[in-house]
């Protein structure tokens, strides 16, 4: 979690919209991958 946090660099500001939507963006593409790395891939055995 500290590196999503530490990503944008803190707080978002609502001086500049499309910043801020971009930093959004960076976040969320960082914890979907922070999310997929956590999920183990398992195979069904019949």
């Amino acid at each position: 979690m500290f590196r999503v946090k530490k990503l944008p660099g803190g707080a978002l500001s609502l001086r500049n919209h499309n910043a801020q939507i971009g930093k959004t963006c960076v976040m969320i593409k960082e914890l979907n991958r922070l999310t997929g790395l956590d999920i183990s891939n398992t195979k069904v055995i019949i």
